[in-house]
């Protein structure tokens, strides 16, 4: 396990990283105090499941091609009243 001082961790940040990333216990401290551990963040892994949604229920074509309603399509149009700024 390797203790550096703050000064050197602020000059040498990136290559502390480097040897954490590589596995090293890297300590740093305000003189001879540990203050603090530097190690990489641990990325968790995902499962993802191909085909999850195979078996939800369709949903009717009206719910995508029903025209909008008249004051939502002038919104849309920039046509609806006027917002107030903050």
């Amino acid at each position: 396990m390797a203790t550096v001082t703050i000064h050197d961790a602020k000059t040498n940040l990136s290559r502390l990283i480097a040897r954490a990333e590589a596995g090293e216990d890297i300590v740093i401290a305000r003189g001879k105090q540990p203050v603090v551990r530097l190690e990489p963040v641990v990325r968790k892994r995902i499962d993802r499941t191909p085909g999850w949604l195979k078996n939800a229920p369709p949903l009717p074509d009206a719910f995508f091609f029903d025209p909008l309603p008249d004051d939502e399509l002038a919104l849309w149009n920039g046509e609806g009243p006027e917002l107030s700024e903050p």
